[in-house]
């Protein structure tokens, strides 16, 4: 055996790991989704009934469909924009000399590594009707408390705060690194031309910073559309379905109804739906983003 082949054989030894689990825990799993979607299937069977494309059919003529559907695009619409903001303006604010800023980075960041479940736990306590915190703070202004979690009008809106709390500060790293990545030259020229604070931000910033912003974009669209843990514990879907998201509407198909052809067609139409969008992102962006 000669030097090449005993190399390719040592590196396909050291790879041999990742490779069983990303073919065993990835691979096998999104092949065998996509055979289930075509198949009448259910988690107490071995083998199913294939019925072509009813599933789909089943999903497109379907109204809880659209209405999960336009739960994720509201969800999607009021976190992604806001949060990218807040985490913009934050980052922005802390990359300037500021005592202590090492210490505010790592309080905003820190419901980043809090446990999805537990934090929900947290929200949950603080949205209560009767004694949550918000409520208090809202009576204490001489506003109406708000039954949170169990108005449809208003359930939803309590899950984009917690949603926008709970992952805006690992978007501001992301900012972070993104504006130390920026020449200071071109701030030190734009001060001898007698730019002030905005046009900075305006004109420097904001276009230097563009594939950062891209990323941040689309995994935070990306991380919308996926959104279930804070929604299980939270709301359950509820009240009447109006927080009832793409992946909680997979998982019930899925794991409480025991429908899982159907629960796989959703998952591929969410999958196509993604594709769809970050291409989209892609095209628009693409003669917007300085690199």
């Amino acid at each position: 055996m000669n030097k090449k082949t005993r190399d390719i054989f040592t590196a396909l030894g050291f790879l041999a790991p990742t490779l069983v689990i990303f073919l065993t825990f990835t691979f096998f799993p999104v092949l065998f989704s996509f055979y289930l979607s075509f198949q009448k299937w259910n988690s107490f069977s071995w083998s199913g009934e294939f019925v072509g494309f009813d599933n789909y059919i089943r999903m497109v003529n379907s109204e809880e469909f659209w209405s999960v559907f336009k739960n994720t695009l509201i969800y999607t619409i009021g976190t992604v924009p806001l949060n990218m903001i807040i985490s913009l303006l934050v980052a922005y604010g802390l990359n300037k000399k500021l005592v202590g800023k090492k210490l505010l980075r790592a309080l905003f960041f820190a419901p980043v590594v809090v446990s999805p479940v537990a934090a929900a736990l947290i929200w949950r306590w603080l949205y209560d009707p009767n004694f949550g915190l918000i409520n208090y703070f809202l009576v204490f202004m001489g506003l109406k408390p708000v039954n949170w979690l169990n108005d449809p009008s208003a359930a939803m809106f309590a899950l984009i705060g917690m949603g926008v709390w709970k992952t805006f500060g690992y978007n501001m790293i992301l900012f972070t690194a993104g504006l130390n990545a920026i020449p200071q030259s071109y701030y030190e020229a734009a001060i001898i031309d007698g730019a002030n604070s905005w046009k900075k931000f305006w004109k420097i910033t904001v276009p230097l910073l563009s594939p950062t912003t891209f990323f941040i974009m689309v995994m935070s669209m990306i991380g919308s559309f996926q959104v279930f843990d804070i929604v299980y514990v939270l709301t359950s879907g509820g009240p009447l379905g109006s927080t009832k998201v793409m992946i909680f509407y997979i998982y019930e198909n899925a794991f409480i109804y025991n429908d899982m052809g159907y629960a796989s067609a959703v998952s591929y139409m969410l999958f196509g739906v993604l594709f769809a969008l970050t291409m989209l992102q892609a095209n628009y962006m693409k003669n917007k983003v300085f690199v």
